[in-house]
């Protein structure tokens, strides 16, 4: 099964994909991650990437989908993929079609999971971690035991940058400019399937499952 989770940040899709990767074998492939081992490896694509991430630039779009395309190639991805954080524009989406064709396959089924921005900005502006252990924790679905101090290794807990009200509004904002476009892009092509996002993750993993029918 060839997939693409979208969502709003915040929303899900990570752990959905990686639970989704478990349960069908395949592999849970962001575009981070890509990134990350063509520029350890030395890879003459990541070298390229290399040098806009150096200057603080983004990765073309064009570049960003041969890294994909050549991940995409790999053995472990013969039996399907989960493709998350990318496609995040209509012009991405448009490469990436034109890459699968090359390679002679195409993607099966587009789940976007539906959060609203309330919701999101509660979950996200209320996440604490540890920095020295990683656990995480919540303001009100997961608080510690003592106030701001991490239950495992009793560190103090903190709010990254990332999580801040402002950032996570911020990052919404171009959510819905740039990425949710691509809902109805797929839906012309009957490739959606939207599922709800519940605030229990598991809720979420059998709705996932469910439409899916694995």
């Amino acid at each position: 099964m060839r997939l693409i989770l979208l969502g709003a940040p915040g929303a899900g899709k990570g752990t959905q994909a990686a639970r989704l990767s478990d349960k069908l074998n395949i592999p849970h492939i962001s575009t981070g991650d890509i990134f990350r081992i063509n520029i350890k490896n030395e890879t003459e694509l990541g070298k390229t990437a290399k040098e806009y991430i150096d200057k603080g630039m983004l990765v073309p779009d064009e570049l960003t989908i041969n890294i994909v395309k050549q991940r995409l190639l790999d053995d472990d991805c013969k039996n399907g993929f989960i493709l998350d954080g990318f496609p995040r524009t209509i012009p991405q989406a448009e490469y990436l079609e034109k890459a699968l064709e090359e390679i002679e396959t195409d993607i099966d089924h587009v789940v976007n999971i539906d959060v609203s921005d309330k919701e999101i900005i509660e979950r996200v502006s209320g996440r604490r971690v540890c920095p020295n252990c990683g656990a995480t924790f919540h303001t009100v679905y997961k608080q510690t035991k003592e106030a701001n101090v991490c239950d495992v290794c009793k560190a103090g807990v903190i709010q990254r940058d990332d999580d801040k009200e402002d950032t996570v509004i911020s990052r919404l904002k171009t959510y819905h400019e740039q990425t949710e476009p691509l809902i109805d892009f797929y839906t012309k092509k009957s490739k959606i399937l939207n599922v709800v996002g519940q605030r229990e993750i598991n809720d979420t993993t059998k709705t996932v499952f469910n439409i899916l029918g694995v």
